[in-house]
């Protein structure tokens, strides 16, 4: 059985709709735990397929992809640009834009 941050953060990650992206330590302060970014890369690394989650929606806090090139780097931005995401010259997305923060307004509607 998923502990509680895990079902919360899971849903936090289905929640981010196309074209937007969230940042890992977002999601894990939406899923409860603010701080526990690495958790989040952790449970996206070994959940991702089992799920079914976004996971190319979830980048780091300086808007740009975790991932080195040739470790799926190419896969995400390639996601990403599918959505509609753009990419400034330095390959970081511009939060201002795409970053999305709806998802907590949905898990409080459903307590």
């Amino acid at each position: 059985m998923l502990n509680l941050f895990t079902r919360r953060a899971l849903q936090v990650i289905k929640g981010i709709p196309e074209g937007k992206v969230m940042t890992y330590g977002g999601v894990a302060a939406l899923a409860g735990k603010p701080g526990g970014a690495r958790q989040v890369s952790r449970l996206l690394h070994a959940m991702s397929e089992k799920y079914d989650l976004p996971w190319h929606r979830v980048i780091n806090a300086r808007g740009k992809i975790s991932l080195k090139p040739s470790h799926g780097y190419e896969l995400q931005k390639a996601l990403l640009e599918s959505e509609g995401i753009g990419f400034t010259r330095d390959d970081t997305i511009k939060l201002s834009i795409y970053l999305w923060d709806g998802v907590f307004r949905e898990i409080i509607e459903e307590k």
